[in-house]
């Protein structure tokens, strides 16, 4: 077997690697004694001579086969890794770059040292050499310098998203404050304008009493029903104010939707036969358990056959459970009532809304209890009504949370 001739270039290489720590030592005083270096000083010696070694060895390679080309993908993946790490400890372009440079005049000096110290080592070796260190030195500065700017502008790309996402939170927040604000009000206006309907029909009730005796039960008449209009607006109120107010966390749960079907059947049907209106259910056999809530289901169930009861005088009511795709189910509430004018449909489910004109008690509520819950259990809603024909509410949940 033949041994691979030691030119001068891999003499040179060789006493490189002899005297790394010495170099190194002699590296890291000068970097330490820097002024212009003020990173360099908070750092502990392994810390600062991280891939040094590394960075020698693919110096040495280059000089053995001399030839930078052949060894370059090694060389720039210790820069790149070189430059990550000065950018994690805090380094500017420019100390990365002095550091760097004060490294080559190291080696600058210890090339004279060793053509000194090589009379076989002549003006032409030291020439190939010096352009080899500087090469290799040149794309090590280079590529640390692109590592570090790339991980800047990434860095930058990443505060300025977290940015834009807080301000675009800040903006949404500021819209909720208020829509919140304005939402509070028209409760306050509702409230008032009820109560005040109450105290007159109250004083309307008493008055009459007082100026005829004879129309006693007819001025109790109207208070009873006037008090019962104000149980309902409170019950109504506590049970929008537990809704809005509820920040425990989600209780889910396995839901059986028959059950849960069969069970708001039963309760809705008296009312609405009561009105001599029909009530038209269907249950798609597709469809079985979900993880979500109960109550809360039920809760938007019953409010929306309530509000389809008051508004429907004749024709029919349905109750739909189905499957929507395969990941998500809805539930359908439709009615031939009064129907929504299209310029009422932006506030449907404000609160306190109602539908005007038509003399039908209620709280205007309902609605907006079966957003917020719908809300809560991440179901989309939708509508289609025509004036005077009906209206039908859907709501799509999915199967099981996300």
């Amino acid at each position: 077997m033949t041994d691979t001739p030691t030119t001068p270039l891999r003499k040179f290489a060789n006493f490189i690697r002899e005297q790394r720590i010495r170099l190194t030592a002699q590296w890291m005083k000068i970097v330490l004694g820097d002024v212009d270096l003020v990173e360099a000083d908070k750092l502990t010696y392994q810390q600062l001579a991280d891939h040094l070694p590394d960075i020698l060895e693919g110096l040495c390679l280059a000089l053995d086969v001399e030839d930078l080309e052949r060894v370059e993908p090694a060389i720039e993946s210790d820069a790149r890794k070189h430059g990550m790490v000065r950018w994690r400890q805090g380094y500017r372009i420019e100390e990365l770059v002095r550091e760097l440079d004060l490294f080559h005049r190291v080696l600058a000096d210890a090339l004279e040292e060793f053509a000194d110290s090589d009379s076989t080592f002549t003006r032409r070796h030291e020439g190939r050499a010096r352009r080899l260190v500087a090469e290799t030195l040149s794309m090590v500065t280079l590529t640390s310098i692109k590592e570090v700017v790339s991980e800047r502008d990434r860095k930058i790309d990443e505060y300025t998203g977290k940015l834009e996402r807080a301000n675009h939170e800040l903006t949404l927040k500021q819209r909720l404050v208020g829509d919140l604000y304005e939402s509070r009000m028209q409760i306050t206006r509702g409230v008032v304008h009820d109560l005040r309907n109450f105290l007159n029909t109250f004083s309307i009730a008493l008055q009459l009493i007082e100026r005829a005796p004879s129309k006693a039960d007819m001025a109790l008449t109207l208070a009873n029903r006037q008090a019962a209009d104000m149980k309902q607006l409170v019950e109504q109120m506590v049970e929008y104010s537990v809704v809005l107010g509820d920040s425990a966390a989600l209780t889910l749960e396995q839901v059986d939707l028959h059950e849960l079907y069969d069970d708001l059947i039963a309760s809705s049907r008296p009312a609405i036969e009561a009105k001599k209106v029909k009530l038209h259910t269907r249950f798609d056999p597709a469809l079985s358990t979900v993880t979500s809530n109960r109550l809360k289901l039920k809760q938007i169930a019953v409010n929306l056959l309530s509000n389809a009861t008051k508004y429907t005088k004749s024709g029919e009511i349905g109750l739909t459970f189905a499957m929507t795709g395969t990941q998500h189910w809805s539930m359908r509430v439709s009615d031939t009532g009064v129907g929504i004018a299209p310029a009422d449909a932006d506030r449907v489910f404000d609160e306190f809304e109602r539908a005007a004109g038509e003399g039908i008690p209620g709280t205007g509520l309902g609605l907006a209890i079966v957003k917020e819950l719908s809300r809560v259990l991440n179901g989309k809603i939708d509508f289609v009504s025509h004036r005077g024909i009906g209206t039908t509410f859907e709501i799509c949940f999915p199967l099981a949370p996300a």
